[in-house]
């Protein structure tokens, strides 16, 4: 795939390719493509489809590599890799390597609406507490139900370093002054999220950030088992800004 122009998707998740579209029957045909996917398993079937795809086009697919962002944008870049569905933008427009224009484009949608990101607390305690935005994390009683290693601060099931939404998650903490309220955790995510919902079955009050289409809002039903929350007033990253 040398020499083409890399591609890929925008807004909710998004896909990037330097797969040329021709007009015969298997336009792939002795082409072998290098796709990658995100290290989120929530991630791998958009990958899994598209490849499976391209393989009935004729292309030759080879195993993906779980990338990081920034060092998939950076391999997609110099010409290691060709594809991945896993873009998340504007969010992840931050990782993109300088002069990327060249190089990469962006090519289509995997889902052009309802890509959806955010916090949501267990309903119970929600509605207990009358929490409704993050600033409510700052009451002393909110703190003390939700911190789970006696540090004095809510314990929030995060995402880890590399995501994009582990920089949304700290630009928060940061803008809205709550380093001192709320503890992110950011280990790996399906183990903390399966404790989570541990934690949720035992009656305890739940903490976490995801994202639409993600198992965990099939497991734990907004508006039933956990509701969104706000926050304070609206503070964009600087991709939000020029978006």
């Amino acid at each position: 795939m040398k020499g083409l122009k890399t591609a890929i998707t925008a807004l909710a998740f998004s896909m990037m390719l330097t797969v040329p579209v021709m007009a015969n029957d298997l336009p792939g045909k002795g082409v072998t493509v290098n796709p990658a996917r995100a290290t989120w398993n929530t991630g791998f079937f958009q990958e899994a489809l598209v490849r499976r795809g391209l393989e009935t086009l004729g292309y030759k697919a080879k195993r993906p590599k779980d990338l990081a962002n920034p060092i998939f944008y950076k391999s997609l870049a110099l010409g290691d890799l060709d594809y991945w569905c896993n873009g998340w933008f504007p969010m992840h427009d931050a990782q993109l390597p300088k002069n990327h224009e060249e190089k990469i484009a962006k090519y289509g949608y995997v889902s052009k609406a309802g890509g959806l990101q955010g916090y949501l607390v267990s309903k119970k305690d929600a509605d207990k507490y009358n929490i409704q935005s993050l600033d409510d994390f700052k009451r002393d009683e909110v703190k003390k139900a939700f911190d789970k290693n006696g540090d004095g601060k809510a314990d929030l099931t995060a995402c880890p370093p590399g995501w994009g939404c582990e920089g949304v998650i700290t630009h928060h903490m940061d803008v809205y002054d709550l380093d001192e309220h709320i503890n992110p955790v950011k280990a790996s995510y399906e183990a903390g999220m399966a404790s989570a919902l541990a934690s949720y079955k035992s009656g305890e009050p739940i903490f976490f950030y995801t994202w639409a289409p993600n198992w965990t809002i099939f497991k734990l039903k907004p508006g039933q088992d956990v509701v969104w929350i706000n926050v304070p007033e609206i503070k964009a990253t600087e991709a939000q800004k020029i978006s």
